[in-house]
């Protein structure tokens, strides 16, 4: 049986804000994604999702338990090490693009390629790729201010996936539109995870867009469970 491509093992974490005490973000999160699995992750506001998010993309670290990706266990290992899984292994969206505004919307997707070590012409010709398969390719050459909303997060899909990881990790990553375009660009995220065959770990408020991905948990009180109800 394959390893999970991220399992997560008893994690918890706390934060001290100050004189207000200890909050307890996390109390024990146990989730295997399997390969080519999508889960969907729902939660209350300030449930900790961005937490949990952070810590499975190894952004933060837990005070206790394990993360592992794709078998290898990365607890306790150094930044040197974790910066080179996350780069290698790891794609993430977020509710807002984040491009580059200088950059065009190809050369958004090329410049994590470069930072990795490919060259210039493969990089491109995988941009360009990508951005046909989510429907804008003919906008590549545009700048993120010259696209609409939908066409931003598109593009800021094609960037998570340009090194090829083996794991998503999305936080809201349609918070930010309306329904339609949001259901649009859903769509568009959908057919380029199942057509490269990566696992995906995304939270989302829709209970429709969670209802089409292949399982949902939920997050609350600092636990993770099925969804119910």
């Amino acid at each position: 049986m394959n390893d999970p491509i991220l399992s997560l093992k008893g994690i918890t974490k706390t934060y001290k804000p100050g004189e207000a005490g200890e909050v307890q973000v996390l109390r024990g999160i146990d989730l295997d994604i399997a390969p080519g699995e999508v889960v969907a992750l729902v939660a209350p506001s300030g449930a900790g999702k961005s937490t949990l998010l952070h810590i499975a993309g190894l952004l933060d670290a837990p005070d206790t338990g394990q993360v592992a990706i794709g078998g290898q266990d990365m607890t306790g290992q150094g930044d040197r090490a974790r910066t080179t899984m996350r780069r290698r292994d790891v794609g993430f969206i977020y509710q807002f693009h984040h491009l580059l505004p200088e950059f065009s919307a190809v050369e958004n997707i090329i410049l994590p390629q470069l930072a990795n070590g490919v060259s210039a012409s493969k990089a491109r010709a995988r941009a360009t790729d990508l951005l046909t398969r989510v429907g804008i390719g003919p906008r590549a050459g545009h700048r993120p201010a010259a696209l609409s909303g939908g066409e931003q997060q598109r593009v800021a899909f094609c960037r998570a996936m340009a090194n090829q990881p083996r794991l998503l990790l999305a936080d809201e990553p349609t918070g930010n539109l309306d329904p339609e375009t949001a259901d649009q660009v859903f769509d568009a995220l959908m057919e380029l995870v199942a057509g490269t065959g990566l696992s995906a770990l995304i939270a989302t408020h829709n209970p429709d867009l969670a209802a089409r991905m292949d399982r949902v948990v939920r997050l609350e009180a600092g636990m993770l469970g099925p969804l119910s109800g």
